[in-house]
């Protein structure tokens, strides 16, 4: 069976999609940041690191949670740069929420490059803007712009839980 199948045997009562955009400056100096994408074994393309929330599950610790599994990173997830509607077509209709997951320090850059992600994850990949159209699906590239966009203009949505903003850190 299929990973992708497997994924989708029982899907979860609501698909909600949580990706995370974040970002290391170029080493070479060159002053260019470079987003951190996945290259999942279930689809062809890579794809900004996250995955479905599950029933009940707050989506900024589902976010969480997938991240710091595939990546090794734990970030502050409390803004959303991006949201993105998809018709039902090979899975059920869902919404994708990619939050701001800033700039992370050499350190951060480091433990991913040594991270072991999960069996449904190739590879980790640190991408510049320039190379984002050629590595993704055309989708996942228009999800990833729109979300640049509107990071580097200082845009974005708080998320509250019930209207309460989530706190940093949680």
């Amino acid at each position: 069976m299929s990973i992708s199948t497997r994924l989708m045997a029982k899907p979860p009562v609501r698909r909600s999609g949580q990706q995370i955009f974040a970002l290391r400056e170029d080493p070479g100096g060159s002053g260019e940041f470079f987003v951190l994408l996945a290259d999942p074994v279930y689809k062809d393309g890579l794809t900004l690191p996250g995955g479905s929330a599950e029933q009940d599950e707050l989506p900024h610790l589902a976010a969480r949670r997938h991240l710091e599994t595939e990546t090794g990173l734990v970030l502050p997830l409390r803004t959303i740069l991006t949201i993105d509607y998809v018709p039902a077509a090979k899975f059920p209709e869902g919404l994708n929420f990619v939050y701001a997951g800033g700039v992370v320090t050499p350190q951060q850059a480091d433990a991913v490059r040594h991270h072991q992600p999960p069996e449904e994850i190739r590879a980790l990949h640190w991408m510049p803007q320039s190379k984002l159209h050629d590595a993704m699906a055309p989708d996942q590239y228009r999800r990833v712009q729109d979300a640049w966009d509107a990071w580097e203009h200082g845009a974005g949505l708080p998320l509250l839980v019930s209207g309460v903003p989530v706190p940093v850190g949680s």
